[in-house]
């Protein structure tokens, strides 16, 4: 009896790995035929989806069945299936993988939806675009119209807060695509692969002030970099793809001249269209956030908890303000966006290229409002 069942465990043991080395050589087959290629990032995502113990205990069972009685998640291992993902880099349930190879830009949609918003699936994703540096050099004319009446709203004072930094600039903001602007600021302007401009009266970093400002009100010291990035990328003779590569050095600079640094916030606009970036909220109307985190650094789990935290806390104040939390790995953009530098540093997109400067101001102060409620409380608290 025992050497039968040595001889039906050895059985089952070399037949199951017999499986795998036939799914192998059949996927192996496919992948000379058909140009497939196995990525490092395909096999960290399979086996991460694979329980590894599970695995461990489906060969030890076969030594002592106590192990894995009635554990149907241990006898039922798709083995066939983990070989076929590793060597394709094809997801049986996933159709997006069986065309992002084939298809230039559809990898874009791979872009993680973490937390959904109102409205947000696989069709109303974030949209990221990388101009050429002759059109991010391009001076485009200012729209007065929509200018007017602006800075008037900024001369009238504001209630001293109750709390504050003392002083101390605690939050920093930048701006990695300086250039980004929005259509109606623009004169004469349609196309949104058109909306640069390097007025930071019209452009992201004009976002960004505000931004500042209105965190001051609160109490909270805030730093803000109003580098004109397309400028000094043209002079290193980069394009806008070695955006992020410059804006890091402009971080690691701000951090070792100020300790006192804890929140770093990379400004953006989506390229989105209005139907998608906009809402209205008790007749108001703002121009909608993304919260943009990469999975490619060792903060990540810390900065995703941050932007859940920060979008939950927008949501319940402003509800559909919020587009949701997305996170990207190397193979759809950057995949670190700087956030390896700090456990509090994420990525913001405020509205998209239709949005114009009332519905860009509503947004930024709604943001200000949760984040300084979220800011004393977590310094109340202890937390940094």
């Amino acid at each position: 009896m025992k050497n039968q069942k040595k001889v039906s465990i050895f059985i089952r043991v070399n037949g199951a790995l017999l499986s795998v080395i036939l799914v192998f050589l059949i996927v192996g087959s496919m992948t000379t035929i058909f140009s497939f290629t196995m990525s490092s990032d395909y096999v960290g995502m399979a086996l991460e989806k694979s329980d590894l113990s599970k695995l461990y205990m489906y060969f030890f069972g076969f030594e002592n069945r106590y192990f894995i009685q009635n554990n149907m998640e241990v006898e039922n291992i798709p083995l066939t299936k983990i070989g076929f993902q590793l060597a394709t880099n094809i997801k049986i349930n996933d159709m997006r993988t069986f065309f992002e190879r084939e298809l230039p830009g559809f990898s874009e949609f791979n872009t993680k939806i973490q937390v959904a918003g109102v409205g947000t699936d696989i069709t109303s994703l974030p949209i990221e675009s990388a101009p050429p540096m002759e059109t991010l050099l391009t001076e485009r004319q200012v729209s007065k119209d929509a200018l007017n009446g602006h800075n008037s709203n900024n001369n009238q004072p504001t209630p001293k807060p109750a709390e504050t930094t003392n002083g101390k600039k605690v939050v920093y903001i930048y701006h990695s695509h300086s250039w980004e602007s929005y259509l109606p600021l623009l004169q004469q302007v349609q196309s949104p692969n058109d909306a640069t401009s390097s007025n930071n009266t019209v452009n992201i970093v004009g976002v960004g002030d505000q931004l500042a400002m209105d965190l001051e009100s609160k109490g909270i010291g805030t730093e803000h970099s109003t580098v004109n990035a397309a400028e000094k990328l043209h002079a290193r003779g980069w394009n806008a793809n070695n955006a992020y590569q410059y804006s890091r050095g402009i971080v690691q600079e701000a951090m070792a001249s100020n300790h006192d640094l804890k929140f770093f916030f990379d400004i953006h606009r989506d390229s989105s269209r209005r139907d998608k970036t906009t809402v209205s909220i008790n007749n108001k109307s703002y121009a909608r956030l993304d919260f943009i985190v990469g999975e490619g650094n060792p903060n990540f789990k810390q900065n995703l908890e941050l932007a859940k935290e920060l979008h939950a806390a927008v949501e319940k104040k402003y509800p559909g303000l919020s587009r949701g939390v997305f996170s990207k790995d190397q193979s759809m953009g950057n995949g670190v966006y700087n956030q390896d530098l700090s456990p509090r540093d994420i990525l913001i997109e405020v509205g998209g290229v239709d949005n114009n400067l009332e519905e860009l101001d509503n947004a930024v102060e709604a943001f200000a409002n949760v984040f300084s409620e979220y800011f004393w409380k977590m310094k109340n608290a202890g937390q940094f």
